[in-house]
C-alpha cells in the first residue's frame, strides 16, 4: 500500500454518538451486557491489570514498532483518523505497524487502548480493505473490547505460568474457553463496525478472502467463496459436526470463510440501512433504550434461532434433546398444575 492506492473519498456517512449496542452481535450484546452488570468485575480486572505493566506494554510498542503519524505511514494515519470520526471515538487510538509476515491485526490496553497492524497485512491488502480492518479494530475500541482481550492475553500468560498446577489449570482453561467463545461473536460485532466506518461491502469481502487465503481476487468467484459457508454450516454428517466443534474451540476468531458470509448478510439487511440513515441507538440513551434484559433476551433469541435453524446434525441432537426435556418439564409441570387444580375442586366439593 502507498499513498498512491488513496483514491478520492466518496461521501461516507457519520455516526454521531453512536452506541456500540446499534451494530453489536446479538450474542455479543448479551455476554458484554452482563459482564458490565456483576458486581467486582471491574475490581477483578484492575487486580489482575497490576500483575501486569500496561506502562511496560505501550513503552515495548514504542521501541519495537512503527507509530503512524503524519510523517510515518501518512495514509494508515489518514485511515486511523477518519474511521475514528465516522465512528464518532472520543478518543483516536494509536496505531503500530510491527515486522510480521502474518496476516495480524489486534487492539489491546485497558486505560489507554492502542492497535497493531503487521506488516503482512499492511502489504497485502487495498486501502479501502485496511480502512475496513482499522475500522473493525475501532469497534474494540469503542465496545470496551480492549480490556477483555487484554484479559485474555494475560490469562493466558498466567495458565502457561502455573501449568504445574493441574486444578489451577482447569480453572483458568474453562475461563479462557469461554472467553474465547465470547471473541468470536466480538470479532462478528466488529466486522459490522468496520463495515460502518469504510461503508464498502466489497472491500470488508477483499480483506476476509485475503484471510482466506485468496492473493488474487480475480480469481476468485465469490458466489462459490460464500457457498463454502453455507456447506460448512449444513454438514450432514454427525462426525463432520464434532470435527467443527474441536477446531473452533480453541479458535480466537471465526473461520474467515464465515465471517464474510456473516457479514455480507448483515450488509444486505434492513438493519444496515437503517443505521446508514441515521436511525441508531446512541450512546448517551443506552440506559433507557437497552436495560441488560434486552441484551441478554437478544443474545437468548440469537442462539436459539442459530440452534433451529441449523442443518449441523450434532447441533440438531442437542436441539432435539433439548426440546425432548422441554417437552417432558412441561408435561410433568401441566401433570402438578392439573393436580393443584383437582385437589383444590375435590376440598372445594367436600367443604
Amino acid at each position: 500500500m502507498t499513498e498512491s492506492d488513496v483514491q478520492q473519498p466518496s461521501p461516507r456517512v457519520q455516526f454521531p454518538g453512536i452506541s456500540p449496542r446499534a451494530y453489536e452481535h446479538p450474542a455479543d450484546k448479551g455476554a458484554m451486557s452482563t459482564l458490565r452488570s456483576v458486581p467486582g468485575v471491574g475490581d477483578v480486572l484492575k487486580t489482575l491489570n497490576s500483575l501486569f505493566n500496561e506502562r511496560a506494554e505501550r513503552l515495548m510498542a514504542v521501541a519495537s514498532h512503527v507509530r503512524v503519524g503524519p510523517s510515518q505511514y501518512p495514509v494508515l494515519d489518514r485511515l486511523r483518523n477518519e474511521s475514528a470520526e465516522v465512528l464518532d471515538l472520543p478518543r483516536v487510538p494509536k496505531l503500530y505497524v510491527a515486522r510480521d509476515p502474518n496476516a495480524i491485526a489486534r487492539t489491546r490496553g485497558i486505560d489507554e487502548p492502542f492497535i497493531l497492524l503487521s506488516t503482512g497485512l499492511v502489504e497485502a491488502l487495498d486501502t479501502e480493505a485496511l480502512r475496513f480492518v482499522i475500522g473493525h479494530e475501532m469497534g474494540h475500541v469503542l465496545s470496551g473490547h480492549a480490556v477483555l482481550l487484554t484479559l485474555l492475553d494475560r490469562l493466558s500468560r498466567l495458565q502457561r505460568s502455573v501449568a504445574w498446577v493441574p486444578l489451577g489449570v482447569i480453572g483458568l482453561r474453562a475461563v479462557i474457553a469461554a472467553l474465547n467463545e465470547w471473541q468470536r461473536k466480538s470479532e462478528l460485532s466488529c466486522d459490522r463496525a468496520g463495515l460502518l466506518a469504510g461503508q464498502d461491502p466489497a472491500a470488508a469481502l477483499r480483506a476476509h478472502l485475503y484471510l482466506a487465503g485468496a492473493t488474487d481476487s480475480s480469481q476468485i468467484d465469490i458466489p462459490s467463496f460464500l457457498e463454502q459457508a453455507k456447506e460448512y454450516e449444513e454438514v450432514e454428517d454427525i462426525r463432520d459436526s464434532i470435527i467443527k466443534l474441536l477446531a473452533v474451540e480453541p479458535q480466537p476468531h471465526p473461520f474467515a470463510v464465515v465471517r464474510a458470509s456473516q457479514l455480507q448478510r448483515w450488509a444486505a439487511s434492513e438493519e444496515y440501512r437503517t443505521i446508514l440513515t441515521g436511525d441508531y441507538q446512541r450512546r448517551d440513551a443506552e440506559d433507557e433504550r437497552s436495560p441488560l434484559n434486552e441484551d441478554v433476551k437478544g443474545a437468548a433469541k440469537s442462539y436459539k434461532d442459530a440452534w433451529t435453524n441449523s442443518t449441523d446434525p450434532l447441533v440438531k441432537v442437542f436441539s432435539d434433546v433439548g426440546g425432548a426435556i422441554s417437552g417432558v418439564a412441561d408435561k410433568v409441570f401441566s401433570g402438578f398444575r392439573r393436580s393443584g387444580q383437582q385437589e383444590t375442586t375435590n376440598d372445594t366439593n367436600g367443604s
